[in-house]
Formats: C-alpha cells, structure tokens, sequence
C-alpha cells in the first residue's frame, strides 16, 4: 500500500486561503454605510434576479460576495437559524452578533476541515434602536469574525472602497447622502458610468416598523 502524499499542514492552509481569495476576488464587492435611521447596504449587480442582498431577520440584513450558490445556501441557512431561535425563545434573542457567530464556525470548519473551502464573504448588519445599538459584522471564507463601525467593505476592492467611504463618511447623515458616498466609491474604481440598473440597494431602518429591511427602488438610486 502507497503512502499518501504528505503536505504540511502550513502550505495546505495558504494554499486553500489563495484558492478562497481567488474567487472571491472576481466578484463584485459591497460596502454598508450607516446614516442617521439605519445601515445601508449597496452593491454593484447588474442581474435582475440573482440577488446578493437579503433579509434574514426582522432588522437583520445579509450580504455576500463570491460564489452565488454558496452564499445564498449560507443566507438560507441564517434564515432558519433565526427563524427557530426566534420561536424557541423571543424575537429579541436573534442578533446579528449571534448569527455572525454561527457563520463563523460554520466557515471555519469548512475550511479547515473540507477538501474545498466557501469561496465567500459575508456582512451581516442589524439596526439598533439607537445608532450607537448598530451592528456591521463581517465574516471571511476562513471564519475569521470582525466587528465593523459606521463602514464597512467585502470583496475584492474592499481596501480601495473602505478609503473612499472613510475620507467622506460623516455621522448621521441622511440616507440619500450615504448612497451618494457609496456609489461615488464604486464609480471612482469603474471606467464606465453606473446606471440605476447596475445597483442594488438595500436598507435596515428603525423607522418602518417591525420588519425593517427594504429594498431602494431605480427611482432612489438614480
């Protein structure tokens, strides 16, 4: 019988990490800005259909970059995870900080664990009753968990957006200031210019009630 091929251990990590990072890398990225009544969320996604925001909670919002199939089966799988912590207990139990948990764990494991690691990045943000109470959390393909204030970045040209957003960003301002800052950010990297079409937008906003997320229209992006 053969002996299997031995790796260190080291290099089959930096390896998988670089394999990650790849994909990820040729992706759009997103960025979330807070603003006075909430947190926005804004990608650059010409696609109608293939959606890369979406609400998990009720003030609980999600956002990945990477390969679609794996970070939508990881919002579908937040999706439940609240939804049954939610009746078991209180819908005030659901938090953004312990989904942003679970998601860690989850994509630790993969990638230490499986032949592939996810070859994602995720940002989950939650309203606060207060905007000192907002959360911006944001999860690599390793599992490694950061905790965000005011802006926050996924993607390739997470660097190059967060510099932009930091030189402009002020606190509570209006929304429609905050989307101006954030595409602003994603045009200054593009040789095109962006339509309505090629965004989407999305909101979590203590002012709409119970469930808190919402879409922007064209109308409001353009």
């Amino acid at each position: 019988m053969t002996a299997p091929f031995y790796v260190p251990p080291e290099q089959l990590m930096k390896d998988r990490a670089e394999y990650a990072r790849k994909g990820i890398a040729r992706g759009r990225s997103i960025v979330s800005v807070e603003y006075a009544d909430g947190v926005l969320i804004l990608a650059e996604n010409p696609s109608g259909t293939l959606q890369k925001i979406g609400e998990i909670y009720d003030r609980i919002a999600f956002a990945g970059v990477g390969k679609y199939n794996e970070f939508e089966a990881l919002r579908v799988a937040g999706i439940r995870h609240a939804d049954l912590k939610g009746y078991a207990y209180a819908r005030s139990d659901v938090t953004a900080k312990g989904l942003a948990n679970a998601y860690s764990q989850t994509l630790g494991h993969v990638f230490t664990q499986e032949v592939k690691p996810y070859e994602v990045e995720i940002m989950i943000a939650e309203v606060g009753a207060e905007p000192s109470g907002n959360r911006i959390f944001r999860v690599t393909y390793d599992g490694t968990l950061y905790d965000e204030r005011e802006v926050a970045a996924i993607g390739g040209d997470d660097e190059a957006l967060l510099a932009s957003l930091g030189s402009a960003y002020r606190p509570e301002a209006p929304l429609q200031e905050a989307l101006g800052w954030a595409k602003a950010a994603f045009q200054s990297l593009s040789d095109r210019a962006l339509a309505p079409a090629d965004w989407e937008a999305a909101v979590v906003d203590r002012t709409l009630g119970r469930r808190m997320f919402r879409r922007l229209s064209a109308a409001e992006l353009e």
